[in-house]
């Protein structure tokens, strides 16, 4: 399955450091899914002529089902890639954007900043992800089974997943237990049906 991803050059990064993080982006998407899978990266200048171009081109010529952005979310005016990429789809799917904000909230206090949309076009899903590669694994491991659902009814590829799931950690929810299951008074009174 092709994937195309499209990330910002960043004029302070080394070429190597640019690709380390595409490298590791790729990574990423690559622990999601069990087919074998061929990445078309694109580093764009951080403008709205070279993205629109990008994801005519990714969507259009190169006809990957799925297409991420990588940043560009925000709330600033440098962040256009929602406005590009809705300026860009055939149909707007506001569920992925609203998934990963309510999820990641909670482990991600900044994503109640992201204007994260998705859409499609023609028969390309496409996606805005945040920047960086592992809050980028914690959403797609969030919508996994619904970018799976949409390349099918788009596409008609039905991609394997992996099928792990996202980990909730135990001592978020200690509090909850042990206010159900309150520690007993060695010294209080005994269980009614042990030792009278």
């Amino acid at each position: 399955m092709k994937i195309g991803i499209i990330t910002f050059l960043d004029p302070k990064a080394t070429p190597e450091k640019q690709k380390a993080l595409e490298d590791e982006i790729e990574k990423s998407i690559g622990k999601i899914f069990l087919d074998k899978l061929e990445f078309i990266s694109l580093s764009i200048e951080h403008d709205r002529p070279s993205l629109r171009a990008a994801l005519i081109r990714l969507c259009d010529g190169e006809k990957c089902p799925l297409v991420l952005t990588a940043g560009g979310n925000g709330p600033t005016a440098n962040d256009f890639t929602p406005d590009v990429t809705l300026e860009n789809v055939d149909r707007k799917l506001p569920g992925f954007g609203e998934i990963m904000r309510y999820y990641s909230y909670e482990r991600f206090k900044v994503s109640v900043l992201s204007r994260a949309e998705a859409g499609v076009r023609g028969k390309s899903l496409v996606i805005n992800m945040p920047a960086k590669p592992k809050p980028m694994a914690f959403c797609l491991r969030l919508l996994q089974e619904g970018i799976v659902e949409a390349l099918e009814q788009i596409s008609g590829i039905v991609p394997k997943l992996r099928g792990d799931e996202i980990e909730v950690p135990i001592d978020k929810y200690l509090p909850f237990l042990k206010k159900l299951r309150p520690k007993l008074d060695p010294a209080g009174p005994k269980h009614p049906y042990i030792g009278g």
